[in-house]
């Protein structure tokens, strides 16, 4: 007898308040466990995969007549695939906390930094730089799954007004651009494909390293290449509809902030395209959606 079994036999008589009934009549949309720490394996566009540690939340609907769910079968189903715990695998916690929870809907989302090498423009001293990442992944009993992977990067912007109406030189601040993307059915989504595409899209990317050559490099380059936030945005988007069209992506949404350096206020930009999936819709749009075949 394994060692769980002989617990759920002694203690089988312990009664299980989570399933008596509730009277108010109110479905709970979400219900679970949140910011577990975790081990994470994620698979890198280059080959190979990187070990990080994700911020991760586990949760499931429950329905009007359930007292609460048991939030000790979230955590089993997340360590049962301890040994294959990455990004791309999560449909199988998804498929267990279905099962172990006899829930209608279940939704894991995670959060978590990777580092990737990334040599100085000039001297080509190797450094490494991070990235915050999200992804998120949702299953239903009916039939509706829906996932969203998302970065942040932080480049550089230089202001075109300063450019052009100053005698000499330009203000510049550091940017953060935020992609998220939906993937169409079947395809696959690098964390590196939306990190280049916002780091292209600003006047330069940011180095961990820069020797005074570089320096002079990421400075001019910069000065050469001026961009508003609206440009930001704007270039951001311009990929994303190209992978929208070779459908790619159903949906994204792409957000810049610039921290600016010479006023008290940060300018922001945003551009959302496409329909929204199950993932980012209320439950109950999501009863009323038809399951993609």
């Amino acid at each position: 007898m394994t060692k769980g079994s002989e617990f759920n036999t002694q203690y089988q008589d312990l009664p299980d308040i989570q399933e008596t009934r509730d009277t108010r009549g109110i479905d709970i949309d979400r219900v679970g466990v949140t910011h577990v720490r975790y081990p994470l394996e994620v698979p890198l566009r280059a080959g190979g995969t990187i070990n990080t540690v994700a911020s991760l939340s586990a949760t499931v609907s429950l329905a009007r007549e359930k007292k609460g769910t048991h939030m000790s079968r979230l955590m089993i189903a997340i360590n049962n695939e301890s040994h294959r715990f990455r990004p791309d695998r999560l449909d199988d916690v998804l498929g267990e906390m279905l099962t172990l929870l006899d829930a209608r809907e279940v939704m894991v989302e995670m959060e978590f930094p990777i580092f990737l090498t990334r040599a100085a423009p000039v001297t080509g001293i190797d450094g490494v730089l991070d990235y915050n990442c999200q992804y998120s992944a949702m299953l239903s009993v009916d039939g509706h799954r829906d996932k969203m992977v998302g970065v942040q990067a932080s480049v550089t912007s230089c202001c075109p007004c300063s450019k052009e109406i100053s005698r000499y030189g330009a203000h510049n601040q550091r940017s953060e651009v935020e992609i998220a993307v939906s993937p169409c059915r079947g395809a696959f989504i690098w964390f590196e494909d939306l990190i280049d595409i916002a780091e292209k899209s600003a006047s330069s990317q940011l180095y961990p390293v820069l020797k005074r050559a570089d320096e002079k490099y990421v400075t001019e380059r910069a000065y050469d290449n001026p961009k508003f936030v609206e440009d930001i945005v704007r270039d951001s988007a311009h990929e994303l509809l190209r992978r929208q069209e070779a459908e790619t992506i159903s949906w994204f949404r792409v957000s810049v902030t610039n921290y600016e350096s010479i006023h008290n206020h940060d300018a922001f930009a945003q551009i959302e395209r496409g329909t929204r999936g199950p993932l980012l819709l209320h439950p109950e749009a999501r009863g009323r959606m038809t399951v993609a075949q």
